[in-house]
């Protein structure tokens, strides 16, 4: 079989995309694995969702007006990413963490959490002053997760579906409800989001030995 000129070019074309494309999936699993995440201990796991007790953290944060999760991560997490890759006072980078959490309500807050071993005090000033740090305490949450790209109707399909789960269990929440993605947008293959919950302090629980 005869190639000509113009297929020889199509084929290289596509050879040179696919291996942009598994260069730039490597490059994101490996990240990852490097990458600080919020630290918690489950304590209880369901056939839906888990419960899980967060340690308290220090937050990097900004509100918007946006509800909507498309207009509100887009912007906040390009306000925060900012900053953190050197957007502030002293130019300085800090590293990312993971996941990038968003509050779920009428007004959105988007969440990068500072790697541990910063303190307050040694935070670099925002350039943008609607960035703030915000401390939040230990608390417990159930989660529910699912695969894919994110987007509102899957993020209150889960919302919903939590909601239902943890009324059949008797379980308690503070309808203080969050969205965690783990994912960079570019990240194909084993995507991870979450939707979480604040549940009542009174959660009584048999504590298991998975940390993470």
């Amino acid at each position: 079989m005869k190639f000509t000129a113009a297929t020889m070019k199509v084929v290289f074309i596509i050879g040179v995309f696919l291996t942009v494309f598994l260069a730039v999936q490597i490059f994101g699993f490996f990240s990852q694995r490097g990458i600080q995440k919020y630290p918690y201990k489950t304590v209880e796991v369901y056939d839906d969702f888990e419960v899980r007790e967060y340690e308290p953290s220090l937050f990097t944060s900004v509100k918007l007006t946006a509800s909507d999760y498309k207009t509100a991560s887009s912007q906040g997490f390009s306000m925060l990413a900012g900053y953190i890759f050197g957007g502030n006072e002293s130019e300085e980078k800090i590293a990312m963490t993971s996941p990038v959490s968003m509050s779920i309500g009428d007004s959105v807050t988007i969440m990068f959490m500072v790697p541990k071993e910063m303190k307050k005090e040694d935070l670099p000033k925002p350039n943008q002053p609607n960035i703030v740090f915000k401390e939040e305490p230990a608390k417990t949450m159930a989660a529910i997760s699912f695969g894919g790209w994110a987007n509102d109707s899957k993020i209150m399909f889960f919302k919903d579906k939590l909601t239902i789960t943890l009324e059949r269990q008797g379980i308690t929440h503070q309808n203080r409800f969050y969205f965690f993605g783990y994912n960079a947008p570019y990240e194909v293959f084993n995507r991870l989001n979450e939707v979480l919950v604040e549940i009542a302090v009174s959660y009584t629980h048999l504590t298991l030995p998975t940390i993470y």
